[in-house]
């Protein structure tokens, strides 16, 4: 008999060559299932996790393009294409005022920012006729910001004089020299991280404020 076959006899005799009892079947079979399910349970966190903070990143984003694009029209609101004085309303959670939103075209827009159910949006009126008006003008509305969760402690909209003192509701537009927005961000109230609160100012520089 060739020294090979002679091992693999002997190991077979001494019990060293054998293959798995069905205790160690079972204790295989447990161990590995324990390991899918715990990788299981860790990629579903890691993509909850990652998916919250990504939906939070584009919000916060979003918004403060949203504060950006609010701030620049508002440093150039001017008289209405009527007549009308540069802001024409002015409340805690909205804002409206006449600016040139567009480069082409004779007429100043009627612009109106207003917070609605979390959102921020952005109408813009063109007036029509001859004399203008903005009644019955064709209209358009933007969402510029999701996810806001303004406090009624913290409006979105804060109204200053030529001081620099704050104007208290109801505010006299005829007076306002500046604005500061205020938006806080958070997709979802119930999860970490905490939310992000944006801020921008304009001062309005088409017009003669009052003391």
């Amino acid at each position: 008999m060739r020294p090979a076959a002679i091992t693999q006899s002997y190991l077979y005799r001494e019990g060293k060559l054998r293959g798995f009892t069905l205790i160690e079947t079972l204790v295989v079979i447990a161990v590995t299932a324990l390991i899918s399910v715990t990788l299981g349970v860790l990629l579903t966190y890691f993509y909850k996790t990652n998916s919250y903070t990504l939906e939070q990143s584009i919000a916060i984003t979003q918004a403060r393009r949203g504060i950006e694009d609010a701030m620049f029209h508002l440093r150039e609101a001017s008289y209405g294409s009527d007549g009308s004085y540069p802001i024409a309303n002015a409340a805690t959670s909205s804002i409206t005022f006449f600016a040139k939103m567009s480069s082409t075209g004779p007429f100043v827009e009627e612009v109106t920012y207003d917070l609605e159910n979390g959102t921020l949006y952005r109408t813009v009126v063109e007036p029509t006729n001859n004399p203008p008006s903005y009644v019955g003008g064709s209209s358009a509305t933007t969402s510029i910001a999701t996810s806001i969760v303004n406090a009624s402690t913290t409006p979105v909209f804060r109204y200053f004089d030529a001081t620099g003192t704050e104007l208290a509701p109801p505010v006299n537009v005829s007076k306002i020299a500046s604005v500061l927005t205020t938006v806080v961000v958070d997709v979802n109230t119930n999860r970490a991280p905490f939310s992000l609160t944006l801020s921008g100012a304009a001062t309005l520089r088409n017009l003669k404020t009052q003391l």
